[in-house]
């Protein structure tokens, strides 16, 4: 197999097949970083400025996970199906097929991290390092400080949401309109969105099952399988150093991140003053500095 795949390929998972792309060369002395998007159900393609520390020394993977983009979709599916077993078993599996499963720092993206960190407190041999990246430790912390969040917002467009969402008419174009509000402050701050971004937008229109299921129809109405989902009792048995990322105006607040650092024994937090959920794409230059700094110190 060729280390370098920019048009991507394909790894069967049992009965479906996982679309990935390497870039850079899988043979380099660094390890790789393997890149998990969030969502869950969004697309790589929104995380696709990491690629550029492959110029670096060292490959980049990025995947589409199990339901979403060029991976197999699964519209049929549900809640029992959606499970963060299936998408541990998904990422073991890529690992395993890239022969990268005993050397590889990872780096997780909102639910990208808590992915992460399920897979970390397993404590796999060949993960050098952990990047949670705008994660947060428990998913009723999350919901918790939306709503607080949500209470700084214009009290017209504050009091449309609650209406929407107590009605059950989430689709309705006003409500769409008024949690746009809420994007353009805590999730991307880069206006209008950049087209990386809009590529994930995209292929969630498309398909937005595993999102509807598993988080809800939005990112503060989390009312999905995950509701209930902390990390926070197990965080302590993460034993890789691990770099915490936030944005200041991030949708992940620090009292989300907070148990992370409070029971992580290897632990840094940086925080990206003009950025809220995608310093990525706000504070791009940084981020990748910050982050090739950190996997650096960690590559032995």
């Amino acid at each position: 197999m060729s280390s370098v795949e920019p048009e991507g390929n394909f790894v069967a998972f049992g009965a479906y097949k996982t679309w990935y792309r390497v870039r850079g060369d899988l043979a380099s002395l660094r390890p790789p970083l393997v890149v998990v998007h969030g969502g869950p159900g969004c697309t790589h393609d929104y995380l696709d400025n990491i690629a550029e520390l492959s110029s670096r020394g060292r490959a980049v993977v990025h995947y589409d996970q199990l339901g979403a983009g060029r991976s197999t979709r699964l519209p049929e599916k549900g809640a029992d199906f959606w499970t963060v077993e299936l998408f541990l078993a998904e990422l073991d599996n890529l690992l395993e097929h890239l022969g990268i499963a005993q050397h590889y720092h990872l780096l997780g993206q909102s639910w990208g991290g808590m992915l992460g960190a399920e897979h970390a407190v397993r404590q796999p041999a060949g993960l050098k390092s952990l990047i949670l990246s705008n994660s947060p430790a428990s998913m009723e912390l999350w919901s918790s400080e939306a709503k607080i969040l949500r209470s700084k917002m214009d009290p017209r467009v504050a009091e449309l949401l609650d209406l929407h969402e107590a009605n059950g008419t989430t689709s309705d174009p006003a409500y769409l309109e008024a949690t746009q509000v809420y994007y353009d402050e805590h999730v991307c701050r880069a206006v209008p969105n950049p087209p990386e971004l809009l590529r994930t937008m995209e292929f969630m229109h498309q398909d937005s099952t595993v999102y509807n299921v598993m988080n809800g129809p939005n990112e503060f109405f989390c009312v999905g399988t995950l509701r209930h989902w902390s990390i926070i009792e197990r965080a302590a048995s993460i034993n890789v150093p691990t770099l915490l990322i936030s944005g200041r105006f991030d949708e992940a607040t620090p009292a989300t991140v907070q148990p992370f650092y409070d029971r992580i024994d290897d632990v840094r937090w940086e925080i990206f003053e003009a950025s809220s959920h995608m310093p990525f794409i706000e504070e791009k230059e940084r981020f990748l500095s910050v982050v090739d700094e950190f996997v650096r110190a960690h590559d032995d």
